[in-house]
């Protein structure tokens, strides 16, 4: 048999010289099977990872937690209504045996009718509490939760990634967890049936000599002792169970620092694209601001290197001035241009048409801080147009 050594990128199997190529066959088997998938995930899972995989139906859920739980109230349940049951089976027993003698064909049906009567009368309590605990036990640990998702066919997981399930099922932690929950489990009940048989030996003697009768409590009775401690126990150890779970499911949806990265542009935008839109909208707005040059109140200017167009609707309707158009050389020039041929008036106050230009975008009232140099704009606008401030 050959020797084959395995690249670490999986893109050639190669013999060694010397050796006789190896056939394709079960023994040809891709070591990145066993690769960790997880490495470099060391980031706490985020509120949407977690939302997503709840979606998903992805929780942490312990079967034990809720196995103990039915088991309890299985067990309570048949304390209870114990004397019931008992008294329904003599019920059933006094009924079969009183037409044993007219048992014949035609009256298989009534018998099997009065058969399923009396099993769903003895049953019904354990079912309809088992049921019920099966459900709070559930709710308790998911909340309340309805997908379908866990159960939709997925064609992409008919081929079995057999390094992944091997090391899940013989080398992880989970692995070992379970191992370790299943004898303990077992070690209990053995230690727990051990103790009660032990502690009940002489009375189970002397049923030799009991009736039938008193035969039936003293077995039931252990039994029921046997079921309720390994019931609550079982329930002690499914919560801690539950807390491994728990634990296993966050560390399962450890995200690596380019998920979140990924993640954190889904949600906000990729930086490049909201670059590209906001500098879409500039283009547009720089392409039509020139048809709002004439409906500008006055224009600011540098007074060559900067423009800037405001526009100011009184009684309200803005709360502020706002820039309507703004440019730098060429395009100032061209503000100038057409404010001059629309005889809007222009005004020149360099450190504001600087910080105008700077500052305030296409659409944008000016800031707070410039409301009393635009107010002596504004009075020189009025005063320039013989327009008379009581008039405003």
């Amino acid at each position: 048999m050959a020797i084959y050594c395995f690249q670490r990128d999986r893109t050639a199997v190669y013999p060694l010289p010397g050796r006789l190529p190896l056939s394709e066959s079960a023994f040809n088997m891709d070591l990145q099977w066993f690769a960790a998938e997880d490495e470099g995930r060391t980031e706490e899972p985020t509120e949407q990872k977690l939302r997503k995989a709840r979606e998903d139906g992805k929780v942490a859920k312990s079967a034990d937690l809720t196995s103990a739980l039915i088991l309890l109230f299985a067990v309570i349940t048949l304390a209870v209504t114990g004397k019931y049951m008992m008294g329904t089976m003599k019920e059933m027993l006094q009924f079969f045996l009183s037409r044993a003698p007219e048992i014949d064909a035609s009256t298989t049906r009534v018998l099997a009718t009065a058969f399923f009567n009396f099993y769903f009368r003895i049953i019904a309590p354990i079912v309809i509490v088992s049921f019920v605990a099966a459900l709070m036990g559930n709710i308790l640990q998911v909340g309340f939760l309805f997908t379908t998702k866990p159960i939709t066919p997925d064609f992409s997981k008919i081929v079995p990634k057999i390094g992944k399930w091997f090391q899940r099922s013989f080398a992880s932690s989970e692995a070992a967890f379970n191992l370790m929950k299943s004898i303990v489990k077992v070690a209990i009940i053995a230690a727990l049936a051990y103790l009660n048989i032990t502690s009940k030996l002489q009375d189970i003697v002397d049923l030799l000599n009991g009736t039938f009768l008193t035969a039936i409590q003293t077995v039931a009775g252990l039994a029921f002792r046997i079921m309720l401690e390994a019931a609550i126990l079982m329930l002690v150890f499914a919560l801690a169970d539950y807390y491994f779970q728990k634990k296993q499911h966050l560390e399962s949806l450890k995200m690596s620092k380019h998920e979140i990265k990924e993640e954190r542009k889904q949600a906000d935008g990729d930086p490049l694209v909201k670059g590209r839109l906001k500098q879409r909208m500039r283009d547009l707005l720089s392409n039509n601001m020139m048809r709002n040059v004439p409906e500008a109140d006055v224009v600011v200017t540098n007074p060559t290197h900067f423009a800037v167009a405001m526009q100011y609707k009184y009684g309200g309707e803005m709360p502020a001035p706002r820039v309507v158009a703004k440019g730098q050389d060429n395009i100032a020039l061209k503000i100038r241009e057409i404010a001059g041929e629309n005889n809007v008036p222009i005004i020149e106050n360099r450190p504001l048409a600087r910080a105008l230009y700077a500052e305030v975008e296409i659409g944008e009232v000016i800031p707070e801080q410039y409301y009393e140099t635009m107010a002596i704009i504004i009075k020189q606008v009025y005063e320039m147009k013989g327009i008379s401030l009581e008039a405003v």
